[in-house]
């Protein structure tokens, strides 16, 4: 039997315990809304550093735009040898290219040269396997069903038997093959649809896709380190790339200035894009701010179709995706992703915070660049007070806790039941 004093002194212990994981617990939940101390540059840089070193990736070059204007730019790693990573190197940024594309199309829409309506066939001469009925609208959200290129082994093996060849979109379009659905009838990521996009746009410009990137975006934007390969000559100051150049035999060499012309003509209109991360978060904050379309225009970007959530897309407009709510801790955030030959970029706006975020990495494919774009958005999000109660978190270590801290009051609670049952018993 417990004497009164035994059961004062096992009350006692249960209620300091108590209090201690509850102290514990509230530490961590106030420690995870309000955020460390250290300035917001340090911890954004610290994120930088422990991605590109936890997954041995050679460097990262990262850009914020902030709602006041202010930008951050932070590097960590190297672009090749001893060289460190600078700001001012450029990247290939692959698929993103895709969104400067659909923003000129709006800019020929805004202007009556085209409409999102329009069918192919007004613009296109027949093509095997491609419907001339497929509206414009059905290029820039992937809607068309048109196959993708990529998918044909075939343009692969001739792609690596001549580099230096650039293919002409005829050239590209004999290895289509027949449609994944009919138009309009689902959603399949393809770059042939960009392709033709394009090809649209020249015809009906006149003029050349990096003329008019310059004309109507790079200038009156201020964006002074943007090119687009082959129609333009690039820099030196590239961040450097290694692989295995499509040879699949476990190479790791410099790619950086190999022939890719193959490469790069093939993808003409899906890719193609050379930036900074600094110009390119300077493109997506005044993309998405509103300073490049008009409000009707940015209404259909932002019309998207929704899927099963693939490689970071839970849905797609014309040009844009929508990140799936895991990787922005449960805020929505849009933009796109792309990768080129050995680089792999982000480009993520957060809307309900007026925030551009880019990150840039030396490799592809790796799980670096997604551990690194969620750590800033992240901390960006701390430092707004926006992370409340961990609405959405990652399982350690705020999973852990909360689950260790359940645990053990339902564990306090239960022997205090206990206990004074025996009690009463007695």
């Amino acid at each position: 039997m417990l004497t009164t004093k035994k059961t004062n002194e096992i009350t006692l212990y249960i209620k300091k315990a108590g209090i201690f994981f509850i102290t514990i617990v509230l530490l961590y939940l106030n420690y995870s809304i309000a955020g460390p101390k250290r300035p917001i540059e340090e911890r954004l840089q610290k994120v930088l550093d422990k991605g590109i070193k936890k997954y041995n990736v050679n460097g990262v070059s990262a850009a914020i735009l902030f709602p006041n204007e202010k930008i951050w730019t932070g590097v960590s790693g190297i672009s090749h040898d001893s060289v460190s990573m600078n700001p001012d190197m450029l990247y290939a940024i692959g698929s993103i290219t895709k969104n400067v594309v659909a923003a000129l199309t709006m800019k020929l829409v805004e202007e009556n040269a085209i409409s999102l309506n329009d069918p192919l066939s007004k613009w296109l001469p027949e093509y095997p396997y491609i419907d001339g009925n497929i509206t414009i609208r059905q290029l820039l959200n992937h809607t068309s069903g048109i196959y993708m290129f990529w998918d044909n082994q075939q343009i692969w093996d001739a792609l690596k038997e001549d580099r230096t060849k650039i293919w002409t979109p005829k050239d590209i379009l004999n290895y289509i093959k027949e449609p994944y659905f009919a138009p309009g009838e689902g959603w399949h990521y393809s770059n042939t649809n960009y392709l033709l996009l394009a090809m649209i746009i020249e015809k009906v410009t006149g003029s050349t896709l990096s003329t008019e990137f310059k004309n109507r975006f790079w200038q009156p934007l201020g964006i002074n380190n943007a090119y687009l390969s082959l129609q333009e000559e690039l820099p030196e100051n590239q961040a450097h790339v290694f692989g295995d150049n499509f040879n699949n035999d476990g190479s790791n060499i410099d790619l950086t200035f190999l022939p890719r012309a193959s490469h790069e003509s093939i993808t003409y209109g899906s890719s193609g894009i050379f930036i900074t991360a600094e110009d390119l978060a300077r493109w997506c904050h005044s993309l998405f701010e509103g300073k490049v379309l008009s409000q009707q225009s940015m209404n259909e970007m932002l019309q998207f179709v929704k899927f099963r959530p693939v490689a970071n897309m839970s849905a797609y407009g014309l040009g844009v995706q929508i990140y799936p709510k895991s990787f922005s801790y449960g805020k929505e955030a849009i933009g796109h992703g792309g990768a080129n030959i050995g680089t792999s970029t982000y480009m993520v706006y957060l809307p309900d915070y007026h925030v551009s975020i880019v990150v840039m990495i030396n490799a592809f494919p790796s799980q670096c660049i997604d551990v690194i774009t969620k750590g800033l958005i992240k901390t960006v999000l701390k430092e707004q007070k926006a992370i409340r109660l961990i609405p959405y978190f990652d399982l350690f270590p705020t999973g852990f806790i909360l689950i260790c801290a359940a645990i053990s009051i339902t564990t306090i609670i239960i022997v205090r039941i206990k206990t004074k049952r025996k009690v009463l018993q007695n």
